[in-house]
């Protein structure tokens, strides 16, 4: 059986009855690293993280699934996890992204809004002898390689 495919059920199990919640990513490293990375429309509480732990651990321990040792590791992404499902688009509507295009440039302002084929971004624009403005440019998903939140100290 495939250990990350295992993990993704037992979370999935687990998280059943909290539709706020969702999974984000299953990963076993080679070195015995398993990360689940779990978020929130609201965010996840730590208690929320520990009782997946706890339920994902038991049942891996109980039909033994990893057979060597391991470290099991869940919590939420970071800020410097890329966004990668629409739900998290959705939930950092109005926040300000980095958006790295295929061409290794980045853009950066405030998510607008998105759909199944882009996103929106409120960017400021400046061209040459005019004062920077607001302008919302569309972002096609096939031209984006990471989307990250940024950081505001304000």
């Amino acid at each position: 059986m495939n250990i990350e495919q295992r993990v993704i059920d037992l979370v999935e199990e687990k998280i059943a009855d909290r539709p706020e919640l969702f999974l984000v990513n299953v990963k076993m490293h080679p070195n015995g690293k398993l990360i689940i990375l779990v978020d929130g429309d609201n965010g996840i509480a730590v208690g929320d993280c520990a009782a997946i732990s706890r339920h994902v651990g038991y049942h891996l321990e109980e039909e033994n699934v990893i057979e060597e040792a391991y470290n099991l590791e869940v919590s939420s992404p970071g800020l410097d996890t890329p966004l990668t499902l629409m739900r998290q688009y959705q939930k950092n509507i109005g926040r300000n992204v980095g958006v790295k295009s295929l061409d290794s440039k980045i853009r950066e302002g405030k998510l607008v809004s998105f759909n199944d084929e882009g996103i929106i971004i409120e960017e400021k624009i400046k061209e040459k002898g005019k004062k920077a403005e607001l302008r919302e440019s569309f972002i096609p998903f096939n031209e984006i390689t990471e989307t990250k939140v940024l950081i505001s100290f304000k």
